[in-house]
């Protein structure tokens, strides 16, 4: 049975002020959660209507529906929902400046928690070494970015930091998302490069922007009253195009 501590702690949770403080963010469903259990994340305590799982009996709750409804972020509860340690020397550290080599991503204020969610999945699909947040991009381990992302953020690896910082020490060539960029498809890439993908009102930030040395766009073949592309399907093309050429180069 779940004390009221126990709700009570889960329920703050679901903000950003208590994960900081706790250093603990929430997973839910089967998948999601082996998913973790299966990568370095550190189980806090996992709770679960259906005793499937082999853990660690003292982090190990058997608890009824009506208890998981009370502390679950979803609408309809999954069976289970884990707390795991948020491990803040990896992703929340400036001065781990990461590798200058391979495909990085980078987001300038991306706020929807599902567009953060489905571009995590794709860097682990695309194999993106690093994925560089601004401060005010949406926290990864937001419940709805953590469900988005179906486990993968058990996978990528994540740094928030000051962009003007990281750029300042980054080697490796920049091309950023612009509507009135050069078309993708004729833009020669390299392959050891850092993607900058923008805000989804605003786009790159006149910050930002300072630091692209290429301007790409993904070209519009239909109705021109669609303005844009979502960020998270924007960043799905361009990626796809930045490995597909590096197939090709193989």
């Amino acid at each position: 049975m779940l004390s009221k501590n126990q709700i009570k702690l889960i329920n703050n949770l679901k903000t950003k002020r208590y994960r900081s403080k706790h250093k603990l963010f929430i997973a839910e469903g089967v998948k999601v959660i082996k998913e973790f259990l299966k990568s370095d994340y550190e189980l806090e305590a996992l709770y679960t209507t259906v005793d499937i799982f082999s853990v660690d009996a003292k982090k190990y709750f058997l608890i009824d529906e009506s208890e998981l409804k009370k502390v679950s972020c979803l609408t309809t509860p999954q069976i289970a929902l884990a707390l795991f340690e948020i491990p803040t020397d990896e992703f929340e550290n400036e001065e781990n400046e990461g590798n200058n080599s391979g495909l990085k991503l980078v987001l300038d204020g991306v706020r929807d928690p599902g567009n953060l969610g489905t571009i995590i999945r794709l860097c682990d699909w695309f194999d993106v070494n690093e994925l560089v947040c601004s401060s005010d991009t949406v926290d990864c381990y937001n419940p709805k970015v953590v469900q988005a992302t179906m486990g993968s953020l058990a996978r990528v690896s994540i740094r928030y930091q000051d962009l003007e910082t990281f750029f300042k020490k980054n080697t490796l060539p920049v091309y950023g998302a612009f509507m009135d960029g050069k078309p993708i498809y004729t833009t020669e890439v390299s392959q050891d490069a850092v993607i900058v993908m923008g805000n989804e009102a605003q786009g790159i930030s006149k910050e930002t922007s300072f630091y692209v040395q290429e301007r790409i766009s993904i070209p519009q073949f239909g109705d021109p009253a669609v303005e844009s592309l979502n960020v998270a399907t924007a960043s799905s093309i361009l990626l796809n195009e930045f490995k597909r050429l590096s197939f090709i180069e193989k």
